[in-house]
């Protein structure tokens, strides 16, 4: 359920009341001690992980109890206060009113910023001869754009002729953009989108680096270009999600974050719902909350034959699955997470459960290496991962007749959680296109926590639901083994021509079979680098 997985999601046990213990034998006071001591221990523990410990879910040798940990230091730290500072309030420099007769190198520094020129022939002058026309001047546009790691201007200098027969002038209108009346190539718009979403580099410290390196415009501009951009790829996106929904087998999960205020200074706590498709795509509707309806909202009821939802615990899916009757399997990887959390409280059974689990991975290895498809790998999980499956559900059992094992031990929770989820479990065994987990799904949507460390928060609810557009199309095209940049680049520029029936011809799986071997470029690419 990737990064808001709530381990400590029961209450702490707490101590009994003098009148309770007075009601309780020595031996009874002393048994629910040890519990809340234990319940308490694990999760100190388990905090002690979050700040100190490795997030990785290896099993690991234990450490010497010789060494110190980290946390312990912080016993000699003394925290310093900070005084306050007063801030100058902001003041806004009044708008200067818009010449249009002006010079329009205002938004850059020609003197700190490359320009590379690119001369556009009249095609008024194709078949005359020189001395049927004059050359009276240049008129001149320019467009901000990038190369990776740089940024550069683009010169048109179109010609102006004047024809000598009937003293007309005539001049070549400017090529047109993506944006309609923007100063921006697309190709400084698809670096900014790859900026901001593969390599996580927020708007702010974007433009800080277009200061300085010599240009004058506002981070508002970068802003309104990446709504702008979102807005014109949004009926790929939507073509995509549907061709999501249409998959047989599909996994789901949610992730949550920051978008909208909900008060001074407070954010409020929203989710992506990513679902990755059988072919390699996924999509990341933003829903302003966890409630279950959000699944069937995105889903819809229209479901394929024999449909298959892979998903983690969490009621909301099993509760879509009942109204629509579709398959719900759950995911090993999330049965074994509990497992794992319970190892400091429960060491030995805890082992027995991960090794139990690791030989059904081991199989799932197996199965690559020999690149088995349909029939053949249904056969071998039957053969080797069903036993072991069988063998592992025994040995559940086997602990909750084990005594001693308290109602509120870790070890407890996970086994009842496996227990509740057999049938979902047991679902990849049948259904080879079933993979074992959703560490698939784990892997693509790491793009959100990763940029959730920079960007921090969506500020509006229409900002998260951008953020979904670009980041499911960028990633898609990392599953597919496209270059985002040049996918976008593409797409961008064909987008206003293309056939709106055929818009899914520009989601990344198709466009790879349609126009990757000639894709559109900037005109930065005709432009020789110096």
């Amino acid at each position: 359920m990737s990064s808001k997985i709530s381990r400590m999601n029961t209450p702490v046990t707490r101590l009994p009341t003098p009148e309770e213990v007075a009601a309780l034998s020595p031996q009874q006071v002393l048994e629910q001690a040890q519990e809340v001591c234990a319940h308490l221990q694990h999760q100190l523990d388990w905090f002690k992980r979050q700040l100190f410990g490795q997030k990785s879910e290896k099993r690991l040798p234990d450490v010497s109890p010789g060494q110190m940990s980290l946390g312990e230091l912080f016993q000699t730290l003394t925290t310093q206060p900070v005084n306050g500072q007063a801030v100058a309030a902001h003041s806004r420099q009044p708008r200067k009113p818009k010449d249009e007769d002006s010079d329009t190198l205002g938004f850059f520094d020609a003197e700190r910023v490359p320009v590379e020129v690119i001369d556009i022939a009249n095609p008024e002058i194709e078949g005359l001869r020189p001395d049927q026309y004059n050359i009276i001047g240049y008129k001149d546009s320019y467009r901000l754009a990038q190369r990776p790691g740089s940024y550069v201007v683009l010169h048109y200098r179109r010609t102006q002729i004047k024809l000598l027969d009937d003293s007309v002038l005539c001049c070549p209108p400017a090529p047109t953009g993506v944006i309609d009346g923007s100063r921006a190539d697309v190709s400084f718009l698809v670096g900014l989108i790859i900026d901001k979403l593969a390599y996580h580099l927020p708007l702010y410290r974007q433009h800080q680096r277009l200061l300085d390196a010599g240009f004058k415009l506002s981070r508002q501009w970068l802003i309104q270009l990446m709504q702008q951009t979102a807005a014109l790829l949004e009926p790929v996106y939507e073509a995509q999600l549907a061709s999501v929904r249409a998959s047989r087998v599909k996994a789901m999960d949610e992730t949550p974050i920051k978008a909208g205020q909900s008060g001074a200074g407070r954010l409020k706590a929203a989710y992506f719902w990513p679902v990755y498709g059988e072919q390699d795509e996924i999509c990341f509707p933003y829903c302003e909350s966890r409630r279950s309806e959000h699944v069937t909202q995105i889903l819809g009821l229209d479901i394929t034959a024999d449909a298959v939802l892979l998903s983690d615990g969490y009621t909301a899916y099993a509760k879509y699955a009942e109204k629509t009757g579709l398959t719900h399997a759950q995911c090993w990887a999330h049965s074994r997470r509990y497992f794992f959390e319970a190892k400091d409280a429960e060491p030995d059974a805890s082992a027995e459960a991960l090794e139990q689990i690791g030989a059904l991975y081991a199989v799932e290895v197996q199965l690559r290496e020999l690149a088995l498809k349909g029939q053949k790998k249904r056969e071998y999980r039957q053969e080797h991962s069903k036993p072991l499956v069988e063998r592992f559900f025994a040995w559940v059992t086997q602990q909750f007749g084990r005594q001693g094992l308290l109602p509120s031990s870790p070890l407890t929770k996970a086994l009842n959680y496996v227990r509740e989820r057999r049938c979902g479990l047991e679902v990849f065994l049948l259904d080879p296109d079933v993979p074992i987990d959703t560490n698939h799904l784990e892997r693509a949507l790491r793009a959100i926590p990763m940029g959730r460390r920079n960007w921090l928060f969506c500020w509006t609810e229409l900002g998260a639901k951008q953020i979904g557009i670009l980041q499911s199309l960028i990633t898609t095209c990392r599953l597919q083994r496209i270059d985002p940049y040049t996918y976008l680049v593409d797409v961008l520029q064909r987008i206003g021509q293309h056939p709106a029936s055929a818009v899914a011809q520009l989601t990344p799986r198709q466009w790879k079979q349609h126009f990757a071997a000639n894709p559109l470029r900037s005109d930065l690419d005709r432009v020789p680098h110096k």
